[in-house]
């Protein structure tokens, strides 16, 4: 059971990356294309290690505030550089005048420039003894930030940069040591800058389920956002969908963040245009929040063929079955 056990887990589970790790390098590319492969992708490799990714994080950063006290290393800040540039290129690609008010075709300019520079964005972040995976490692970056044909930006994208950040801890850029600097600093700026493109752009929401789906854009912060408020002394479920709380709290909690993103986007009553995050306030504990997003994220995102479909698989994240 035991060896069990260590053929399951990653590498992001190990302090320091078994070394050195062998892996072919390869360009990923889409394995499941009709309904009947998604049992192929349930049972994969990737599906295992990219759960495991994410309720690792999920455990890490149980309890814990954005503010809280964290080592920050030279890669996360690397991420954040390059984060950072995504972020000017929008400033350097104002929204072009157009009839349609949605989709504006700005982005496309914008992507081709992301589409353009990914392969050495990645390779600056990095080690030099690794600079081999950069091909296939940025492929999931350009893949995390929306589609340039239909302009549009869903879930599929976010789960994208989620895998993007599993590949750089699989291939020992990033260390178990990150945790909490991979989503307080790493994944909270790649939102900021995410919320910024699908404003400045008015993108489209993916594959959206309108007023029934949890959010338009996003998923991921709601999880780990909930894990940080497990326990919380004053803050609970019903609390969020007052204004005055998220306002006071925001800076400390992802979940808050997100919910004052909605605030600011969408007009009327909170119960009617988030159906979903409205009934989660009915919730009474934290916990129990937690847990029935993770259930809900696996059968509304990770189980759905359209979302599956785009995912990509290569060496870091592979489509063979998990062995037994």
């Amino acid at each position: 059971l035991e060896e069990n056990k260590k053929q399951k887990s990653s590498s992001y589970e190990d302090d320091k990356p078994p070394n050195p790790v062998s892996f072919s390098f390869m360009v990923p590319k889409k394995e499941i294309s009709m309904v009947p492969d998604m049992g192929k992708w349930k049972r994969s490799q990737a599906y295992a290690d990219y759960m495991g990714f994410i309720l690792t994080l999920n455990e890490g950063v149980k309890r814990k505030k954005l503010t809280c006290e964290y080592q920050v290393s030279e890669t996360v800040e690397k991420l954040l550089a390059m984060l950072a540039t995504l972020d000017r290129w929008i400033d350097e690609t104002p929204p072009i005048d157009q009839p349609s008010r949605f989709g504006n075709k700005a982005y496309r300019t914008w992507y081709a420039k992301l589409d353009q520079e990914a392969e050495a964005l990645v390779t600056a972040i990095l080690p030099s003894e690794r600079h081999d995976a950069a091909p296939e490692i940025a492929v999931y970056l350009k893949e995390a930030v929306g589609n340039s044909t239909r302009i549009d930006y869903g879930t599929g994208h976010e789960a994208a940069f989620a895998a993007f950040l599993c590949c750089l801890c699989k291939v020992g850029a990033l260390r178990m040591e990150d945790q909490l600097a991979i989503i307080f600093k790493v994944f909270d700026k790649y939102l900021q800058v995410m919320h910024k493109l699908q404003k400045t752009y008015r993108m489209e929401p993916a594959g959206s389920q309108g007023v029934w789906g949890l959010d338009d854009f996003q998923f991921l912060p709601f999880i780990w956002g909930s894990s940080q408020l497990i326990d919380h002394p004053t803050l609970e479920p019903r609390h969020f969908v007052e204004e005055k709380v998220v306002n006071e709290y925001h800076q400390d909690y992802m979940f808050l963040e997100c919910i004052k993103f909605i605030n600011e986007m969408k007009t009327g009553p909170f119960a009617e245009h988030s159906n979903q995050l409205w009934n989660i306030s009915a919730v009474p504990s934290w916990s129990k929040v937690n847990q029935g997003l993770i259930r809900m994220y696996k059968a509304e995102c990770l189980e759905k063929f359209p979302v599956i479909q785009h995912f990509k698989f290569g060496s870091l994240l592979s489509i063979q079955p998990v062995k037994p």
